[in-house]
């Protein structure tokens, strides 16, 4: 168990990172440059795409320019906003293609679902988180949390594409598990080591037959060099209950004392995505949110991000 403050600049607060330009980056115009060179749409705009003879070339020379998006993600404040992918010189399969490529610059995508999705569309589709679906799908809100805190191998870096926004809504929050840990190191100390013991996380139902309903996996881990979180509180629950097995005392009460500081706006920064911008976030350690959002009648015009899971390049 870590048992010291951590006091560099992944502990941040909303103060330490007032700006938003601190973390808003321009995607350099070499790689758009690349990117462009090297897609290729049909002339009339049906069938495959396709890449042109030198796109390894211009990935190489996107992955370079992206460097210092991966330090900061690595070793920085842990995210970042890239503005922006211009959807109107990418428009449709090549904006999906475009940004596979621009996280592949920053890690190995893996998949997402039981079906081998590589690339996620998170949009509202009715379903209800109450009868088993994933916040991904529905327009709840999603509260703090790490993606697949269930699964057998968590995304190193999350990346999010905006394609279009809410019609009210939808706000992006962050925070960083660091603070959070510091916070709960400071005031709660004695319930810090029932964080480091498994918890039953609910597993939607993305699972082989035979397989258990839950996963058992501690919300804080330290291997002596990272602190890494994993965590949905409404997972959580479920999980226990599906397991049949309540949370003891230690542990709920180490639980309220996380959303209680999860609810401090101080801990947070908050931010809405623009169509065209890209929001990575290093999943092993910034807890994200995004805020319940009411979509437009026309679904032509509803919200439509894509996600990316991205494995750390070894």
């Amino acid at each position: 168990m870590l048992t010291e403050t951590i006091h560099d600049e992944r502990a941040w607060t909303a103060r330490s990172l007032d700006d938003p330009g601190a973390w808003t980056w321009s995607i350099p115009a070499a790689c758009l440059e690349a990117l462009e060179c090297h897609l290729a749409l049909p002339p009339d705009g049906e069938g495959d795409l396709s890449l042109g003879p030198e796109a390894s070339a211009g990935l190489e020379t996107c992955r370079a320019s992206l460097q210092t998006v991966l330090d900061a993600l690595n070793l920085g404040r842990g995210f970042v906003v890239l503005d922006r992918l211009p959807l109107e010189r990418f428009p449709g399969r090549a904006a999906r293609e475009a940004y596979r490529l621009i996280g592949q610059c920053l890690g190995e995508p893996f998949v997402q679902d039981l079906q081998g999705t590589l690339l996620y569309d998170v949009r509202d589709t009715g379903q209800n988180v109450a009868d088993g679906a994933r916040f991904s799908v529905t327009n709840a809100e999603s509260t703090f949390h790490t993606d697949n805190a269930f699964g057998a191998q968590v995304p190193d870096f999350v990346g999010l594409l905006c394609l279009r926004t809410a019609r009210s809504g939808g706000q992006n929050q962050l925070v960083s598990a660091m603070t959070l840990h510091n916070g709960l190191l400071q005031e709660h100390r004695a319930l810090l080591p029932a964080l480091y013991r498994p918890f039953h996380f609910d597993r939607r139902g993305l699972l082989q037959p035979g397989e258990r309903a839950t996963t058992q996996t501690p919300i804080f881990a330290w291997d002596g060099a990272e602190l890494t979180a994993r965590y949905l509180r409404y997972y959580i629950d479920v999980g226990h209950e599906k397991a049949g097995t309540p949370l003891d005392a230690p542990q709920a009460a180490a639980l309220a004392a996380v959303e209680a500081q999860l609810r401090r706006p101080e801990l947070r920064v908050a931010f809405h995505l623009e169509p065209g911008q890209i929001l990575f976030t290093n999943n092993r350690w910034i807890l994200h949110n995004r805020t319940a959002f009411v979509d437009d009648p026309d679904p032509d015009r509803r919200r439509h991000y894509l996600r990316l899971w991205l494995r750390r390049n070894s």
